[in-house]
Order: C-alpha cells, then sequence, then structure tokens
C-alpha cells in the first residue's frame, strides 16, 4: 500500500519541459479553463455523505471511500492505527473473503489501493463500470462487517512494523521527516508519523483496535464519492440498497490538541548512525491547507524547492557545490501543517553553511520581488499539475474528495486553478514575510553519529 510518505526529493516535470532547463524568459502563464466539474451531492439517513460525478467519456468509473480518520486521531501511546487499518481493511468481511476485494478488482483489469495520512484514510479503485454494483456492495461489507481478528491483526501488525523499518528506520536520512515533525510540532498530534511508533504498535491490544474501528469506521464519518460512466439514479439505488442499513456510529470526537503559536526560533541537533553526511533542515509553521495564503506559500515555495531550476538546488549544488541535495516539501493539512526547506551537504562541507545558505535565499524572497519568468513558472508548474491532475476519473474523484473531507467543501475543486493564477509577485513576497520569520522557525540539523563521539554541536 502506498502511505503517508510526503517526503519527495526528486525533479518533477512543467509542461513536458525537464526541471534541470531554464524556462523560457518572459514564459506566459496559464490561461486554460477546464470544464467545471459537476457533482450531486447527499446524505443518506446514517449519515454517508455521498459524491456523484457523471462522466461517460470511457467505460469506466472510480469509487472511492474516505474516513475522515488519520493519525492525528489516535490516542497518546497508540499511534499507527489509521495506517494499520489501511492493511486490515483487505483482509476480509463478513461476505468477502481475506484479499478478494483487491483480487476481484485486479481480476476485471481494475486498479486499487489506499492511501493513509494525518487526516483521513482513502480506499480507491477504478474499474469498468459495469461492475459498478459488485464494488458499491464490497466496500459496503467492509465497512459494516471487517473482520478484526486476533490473527489478522497481528499479521498486520508486523507487515506495519516491517513497513516502518523499511521506510524509516533503516535508509539513510529515513527519519528526517519524523525529525522535522517531532520537532516543528509541540502539542498538535501531527508530530507523530502516520506510520506511528514499532513500541505503540507492540503495545496495542485487539481490544484498542476494535475499538478504533467502531469508532470511526461508520458512515457518518465517511465520503463515497463516484466517478466516470454510470446512471446516477441507478447509483443511488445500489447506495441506498448497501450502504443504508449500515447504523449511524457514534459521534466523532472531534477535540484535538491545537498547536500555540511558536514566538522564538527553536534549535535542535540529531545524531544518527544512518546519517551519512550533515543536513539541515529550516521548518516553518504553516497555515491549514483552507487557508487563502496557501496558493501564495506555494508558489513561493516552488520558486525556492521545486527541482533542478529552484533557487535553492541552482545555489547551492550547481553554483556552490557545497550541497548533494537542495529542496523542500509543502505539507498542508486540515490543521495548520508546516513548510521545510532543506540541504544535504557534500562532504568536507558543514550544516553552518547550509544553514546560511538556505536563510540567504530566504530572506532574498522576502526582500526582493521574484521576476515574472521566475513567477509565471512557479505558477505554470502548480496550474499544470492541477489541470492534469483531472484527467481520470480517479484523479477527479481523489480531488473532489480531498475538497469535501479536508477543505470542507467539494466545491473548491472548481475554484483552485483561478486561486493560483492571482498569485503576485508581492503576494509571494508578504507570504514569504509573513510565515519565514525567525520566531516561527526551527533550525534541525541532523549530524552523521561521528560526529557526536568527535564533539561537535
Amino acid at each position: 500500500m502506498r502511505t503517508w510518505n510526503r517526503l519527495w526529493l526528486t525533479g518533477a516535470l512543467v509542461l513536458g519541459v525537464p526541471l534541470g532547463f531554464p524556462a523560457p524568459a518572459g514564459a506566459a502563464p496559464l490561461t486554460v479553463t477546464p470544464p467545471q466539474i459537476t457533482v450531486q451531492e447527499y446524505r443518506l439517513g446514517n449519515g454517508l455523505q455521498v459524491l456523484l460525478q457523471e462522466n461517460h467519456t470511457v467505460p469506466a468509473v472510480s469509487v472511492e471511500v474516505w474516513y475522515h480518520v488519520g493519525s492525528k486521531n489516535e490516542r497518546k501511546g497508540r499511534s499507527g492505527f489509521a495506517h494499520l487499518f489501511e492493511h486490515l481493511m483487505f483482509k476480509g468481511s463478513e461476505n468477502v473473503g481475506p484479499e478478494e476485494h483487491k483480487n476481484f478488482v485486479a481480476a476485471i483489469g481494475g486498479r486499487y489501493n489506499a492511501t493513509t495520512d494525518f487526516d483521513r484514510t482513502r480506499y480507491f479503485q477504478a474499474f469498468p463500470s459495469n461492475y459498478l454494483e459488485r464494488v458499491l456492495w464490497m466496500e459496503a461489507d467492509r465497512m459494516h462487517s471487517l473482520d478484526v481478528s486476533e490473527a489478522n491483526f497481528h499479521s498486520e501488525r508486523d507487515v506495519v512494523k516491517e513497513e516502518r523499518r523499511l521506510r524509516i528506520d533503516n535508509p539513510p536520512f529515513g527519519r528526517l521527516f519524523e525529525v522535522v515533525l517531532a520537532n516543528t510540532f509541540t502539542t498538535h498530534p501531527y508530530k507523530i508519523l502516520p506510520i506511528g511508533s514499532i513500541a505503540d504498535l507492540d503495545a496495542a491490544t485487539i481490544e484498542d483496535v476494535r475499538d478504533f474501528y467502531r469508532l470511526y469506521y461508520v458512515p457518518n464519518n465517511a465520503s463515497l464519492v463516484i466517478s466516470g460512466d454510470f446512471d446516477a439514479a441507478q447509483a443511488k439505488s445500489w447506495i441506498e440498497k448497501y450502504f443504508g442499513p449500515i447504523a449511524k456510529g457514534q459521534a466523532i470526537p472531534r477535540e484535538i490538541p491545537q498547536e500555540p503559536a511558536q514566538t522564538a526560533e527553536r534549535r535542535v541537533t540529531d545524531h544518527d548512525s544512518r546519517t551519512p553526511l550533515p543536513a539541515v533542515i529550516l521548518a516553518f509553521h504553516a497555515p491549514r491547507e483552507a487557508d487563502k495564503d496557501i496558493y501564495s506559500l506555494l508558489v513561493a515555495s516552488n520558486i525556492l524547492s521545486a527541482g533542478e531550476s529552484s533557487r535553492l538546488y541552482r545555489k547551492m549544488v550547481y553554483e556552490q557545490q557545497s550541497a548533494l541535495e537542495a529542496g523542500g516539501q509543502s505539507i498542508t493539512l486540515e490543521d495548520p501543517g508546516v513548510f521545510y526547506f532543506f540541504s544535504i551537504m557534500q562532504q568536507g562541507h558543514t550544516a553552518e553553511e547550509g544553514e546560511k545558505a538556505l536563510q540567504e535565499e530566504i530572506e532574498r524572497l522576502k526582500t526582493q520581488p521574484v521576476s515574472t519568468a521566475e513567477l509565471e513558472k512557479s505558477k505554470n508548474q502548480l496550474i499544470a499539475g492541477l489541470v492534469f491532475g483531472r484527467e481520470t476519473d480517479l484523479d477527479r474523484s481523489n480531488a473532489i474528495g480531498h475538497a469535501a473531507v479536508i477543505l470542507g467543501d467539494w466545491k473548491l475543486v472548481n475554484s483552485q486553478l483561478a486561486e493560483y493564477q492571482k498569485v503576485t509577485a508581492a503576494d509571494v513576497q508578504a507570504v514569504a514575510a509573513k510565515y519565514f520569520r525567525a520566531e516561527n522557525r526551527t533550525v534541525l540539523y541532523m549530524l552523521p553519529e561521528a560526529a557526536k563521539k568527535e564533539g561537535k554541536p
């Protein structure tokens, strides 16, 4: 299963041009106007949100179920439960055997998977549209009768623990994102990765797991999204038939400890035997994804850190040749998230050098307006990603579900492009000054274990 991992260190494409090449000078902004996405929205009596988007271009359909539960909803000492359920949900239910759900989708030529994040868990499949009723029945079956057995719990817990070792504990810099979160957040549950800790998974009991399922995997905490080639009236009939009888769950607790405002710079040094080279990270608190500032912030972040033509990469990797890698990541979430910029230094170069170079580029963004070419390149990247990310039924159902669950309104899928198009150089400078402040900054050094033995900070 693809899960929560957001540490993307690779390049991307901008309008078919690799990021390693400069954009043409004075590139005009994209002025595309894709068709509006039309959605029928309603709720069943048990609280299930239903979002239907008909599109008869090809005889295929996408079905997604979004559960509004992620790692931020886990109680202290029981991290990793939302991700554990990503695995358990394929282990069978009252009328569907273990692995039968995904095997069926694969057998009819479809795609399936699930992803876990801080705020939600998403289950999806895309397949020929004549199988829609069967897939709706399978999704309803695991919503009301998942097989949360002792055997399934123990086997999938072992799988998740091994996944953590492979993704986090063993690779070089595998803990980088974990170190960022643990030190940027002091109170909010975002400080813990969705994959959780091995100690918490070991401490969990079968009753803990069953309680989590009974509380969160209920229709009043779920959104069903269907996009593609189907008849809405027929789909509504099947949805009522299979999902309607499922009992409504109790009210979902939403009392999440909120992160207090940071008022002074924090500095942290982490030593790790699997950190082969010095690394430095500058992390800043950012607003929630639904905040209008996010559009300008993402443009600013792209200018600094998106790919090999970004300011940070050009300066530190190409010009100074002091860093092996330089970039950044925007973690935009339902609650306020984090922007961080990083550099992994070359042998013989220090984290202090990296911090100085990162700070200089961030300050330049705050004090000098970006050029027209840089601004339009960054906006074109984001707009192109948005447009190309709505091409398939699966793309559209994902966009609709994300807007409905994380942003609070599915209609925002039709306004995001215009928001990016409106961003100006002055907007970029304003949000950089607003959020990339010293008192909102956490400076993190990740150093080899040998540096600690040598007495280096």
